[in-house]
């Protein structure tokens, strides 16, 4: 191999070493677990060229080295491929996950299972309704002057609303106006449907055209523009297992994922369900979340984006370990929400 190979093998072998003992390494305890094939004063001078390159550091006198941001960047970048998870690791994934009985279950055994497996704070986005298509809509008479609205998407989410009529309404007509709504909305995305729905009251027969409006109005304003987002947190506690790796800045990470707008806007950016992104201290935007490292992907399918979920950490990191757990949970995640 070359210097620049040997070279990148020396830095690995510090990621792994500083990541399982957090503790700084030195060049004999590298050339003791490591077989590098080189002479300790070779790792010595390895060691120099990586520190003035910027890739690792000396955190105080007579200490060893450990990774700097830039050094964690270089050794995820050089991960050829995210090694699989094990067989018994993918069908316990499985399992657990096709256990949950609505979406709600869904996303908090998600974050549950990601939190446990990368030791981490694990997040997940809920699917925003506007990435969203309509399953069925059922409408039911509460009072013969009172119906309920409950629409159900294709990921699972249930919202209902009520709504006054003014005016009393029979059985048949109840069923007329489900027929219409279904007949405009099943299938199509939320902002498309609400572009059916806005048409139905001009559509309608004459004597059902102010409850058709009523009920048009009240699905286009309440749930087809949804504007909120959504995290569920898992594994909070995990970061105070590591106070070392956030000196002075843990109060601030924990109250950026309290607030969630700081977390949903890192998740924002994973677009894709089969890439995944890691934001490695400095590269983070938010002031008080560079003490950490974010691993992210988006869930869903190519088509069909439903969200974003992760993992929130300190940069010392298993990156390889918790890449493969973020990516296998968020394809079953994707796989149960679009029935695939």
């Amino acid at each position: 191999m070359n210097a620049d190979e040997r070279r990148f093998e020396v830095l690995r072998a510090i990621v792994a070493d500083y990541v399982s003992n957090q503790e700084p390494v030195g060049s004999k305890a590298l050339v003791e677990r490591h077989n590098l094939g080189v002479s300790s004063a070779t790792v010595r001078n390895d060691m120099a060229t990586l520190e003035e390159d910027g890739y690792i550091t000396q955190p105080h006198t007579s200490a060893g080295r450990v990774p700097t941001d830039k050094g964690y960047r270089l050794f995820v970048d050089r991960l050829s491929e995210v090694k699989p998870l094990s067989t018994p690791e993918r069908r316990a994934i499985q399992n657990f996950l096709e256990g949950a009985y609505d979406l709600d279950d869904v996303l908090r055994r998600s974050v549950r299972l990601l939190a446990q497996l990368t030791r981490q704070v694990a997040v997940v986005q809920y699917p925003t309704l506007s990435r969203s298509t309509v399953r069925h809509i059922e409408v039911l008479a509460i009072t013969p002057a009172r119906l309920m609205l409950v629409l159900i998407t294709d990921t699972g989410r249930v919202d209902q609303r009520s709504v006054d009529l003014g005016d009393v309404i029979t059985e048949d007509n109840v069923a007329r106006i489900r027929s219409m709504l279904n007949g405009a909305m099943v299938g199509k995305r939320l902002s498309d449907a609400s572009a059916e729905v806005a048409k139905l009251p001009d559509d309608s027969p004459g004597e059902l055209r102010d409850i058709v409006l009523r009920v048009s109005t009240v699905l286009i304003e309440s749930l087809v523009e949804h504007p909120e987002e959504r995290l569920v947190l898992g594994g909070t506690a995990n970061l105070t297992r590591n106070v070392a790796d956030f000196p002075g800045s843990l109060r601030q990470v924990l109250e950026a994922l309290e607030e969630q707008v700081v977390v949903l806007k890192l998740l924002a950016t994973a677009r894709d369900p089969g890439r995944i992104l890691v934001h490695i201290g400095e590269e983070n935007e938010a002031a008080e979340m560079r003490s950490t490292s974010v691993v992210s992907i988006g869930y869903g399918s190519r088509d069909n984006l439903l969200g974003g979920m992760g993992v929130v950490g300190p940069t010392r990191m298993d990156y390889p370990g918790t890449m493969a757990a973020v990516r296998a949970v968020a394809n079953y995640v994707g796989e149960i929400l679009t029935g695939r």
